[in-house]
C-alpha cells in the first residue's frame, strides 16, 4: 500500500501516453503475428511479452537477486510455453505444475542467496510473477482453432481499448481518485469498461457470440478485470517511483528524476494486464 503522502514523480503523460502506445504494440504483436507465421508466431510473440515482464518486472520491483530472479522467471515462461505447446491436447491444467516447480525454485533462490535482505517481499514479487508469465501461457490457447480465432481477436481488442481508454482518460481528468498518490480515477476505470464491453458488441459478428447482452457481458468482464489490474501496475509505479510529499522540497527535487527507465515502468503497466487477462479470455471462449 502506498504511503498516504507519497506521489509518483512520473510527470503524467509518462505514466499514461507510454504505456498506451505500448499495450497497442503489444495487442499487434499477439493479434498480427499468428496472422503471419500461424502456431509459431503466436509463440513467438508471447515469448516476447513474457521475457520482456520478467527483465521489466524484476528491475522495476527491485527483487533481491537479480540473475537468480531472472533466471526462474524466465524458466517459468519457456516451460509454461512447452507445457501448451508439445502436447498433442493441451490444458491449462498443466501450468500448474510449472507454478509448483516455479515456487520450489523461487524459494530456494531467495534462500540460498547472500545477505539474505527483504526475504519476504522479494519472495512476493517473485511469486507474482511466475504467476503472470504462466498466465500469459494462456495466450497460445486463445484462437488456435479456426472457430476461435475471431473470438480471440475480439477480445485482445477488447482488452486493449480498455488499457488505452482508461490511461488516456486518467491522463485528462483522473478523478474521483482511487487511490492516493495514485494518477487513476473512477472516471478512467468505468470508461475502460464501456470501450472494452463496445468493442465486444461491435464484434460480435467476428466473434461468433450469439446475442448482444452476452457480448456486452463478455466484454464488460474482460475490461473489468484489465482496468482493475492496470490500477495494480499503477500502484507498482508509483511505489517504485514515489516521493514523499512530506520531506522538504530540496529532497523531493533530488527525487524527481526516477533511476528507473520509464519504459521499463511502462512495459509492466502493458504487459501485466493482458496477463491477468489471458486466462479470463480462454474461459469466456469455452463458456460463450
Amino acid at each position: 500500500m502506498t504511503s498516504p503522502a507519497l506521489t509518483s514523480a512520473l510527470p503524467a503523460r509518462v505514466h499514461h501516453l507510454q504505456p498506451a502506445g505500448l499495450t497497442a504494440l503489444a495487442v499487434a504483436l499477439v493479434v498480427v503475428l499468428p496472422d503471419l507465421f500461424g502456431d509459431e508466431g503466436r509463440l513467438a510473440a508471447v515469448l516476447v511479452l513474457q521475457l520482456g515482464l520478467v527483465l521489466t518486472w524484476v528491475v522495476v520491483t527491485g527483487i533481491e537477486g537479480f540473475g537468480g530472479s531472472l533466471a526462474v522467471g524466465a524458466a517459468a515462461a519457456v516451460a509454461a510455453d512447452l507445457v501448451l505447446v508439445l502436447p498433442g491436447r493441451p490444458s491449462l491444467g498443466g501450468l500448474l505444475v510449472v507454478l509448483g516447480v516455479g515456487f520450489l525454485a523461487a524459494v530456494l533462490q531467495q534462500m540460498l542467496r547472500r545477505p539474505r535482505e527483504d526475504l519476504v517481499a522479494s519472495l512476493s514479487g517473485a511469486v507474482l510473477l511466475l504467476c503472470a508469465v504462466t498466465a500469459l501461457a494462456a495466450l497460445l490457447l486463445l484462437g488456435r482453432s479456426p472457430a476461435g480465432s475471431g473470438r480471440a481477436l475480439v477480445a485482445l481488442l477488447a482488452v486493449g481499448a480498455a488499457l488505452v481508454v482508461g490511461h488516456l482518460v486518467d491522463l485528462v481528468l483522473p478523478r474521483p481518485s482511487l487511490a492516493t498518490g495514485v494518477p487513476r480515477g473512477l472516471l478512467g476505470l468505468v470508461l475502460a469498461v464501456v470501450a472494452g464491453a463496445l468493442v465486444a458488441y461491435l464484434g460480435r459478428g467476428v466473434s461468433g457470440i450469439s446475442g448482444a447482452l452476452p457480448a456486452l457481458v463478455a466484454g464488460a468482464v474482460l475490461a473489468g478485470v484489465t482496468a482493475m489490474v492496470a490500477l495494480v501496475a499503477s500502484y507498482v509505479v508509483v511505489e517504485a517511483t514515489g516521493v514523499d510529499e512530506e520531506e522538504p522540497a530540496p529532497r523531493r527535487a533530488a527525487h524527481a528524476d526516477p533511476s528507473l527507465s520509464p519504459w521499463a515502468l511502462s512495459v509492466v503497466q502493458a504487459v501485466l494486464p493482458l496477463a491477468a487477462c489471458a486466462p479470463v479470455a480462454l474461459a469466456l471462449q469455452a463458456v460463450l
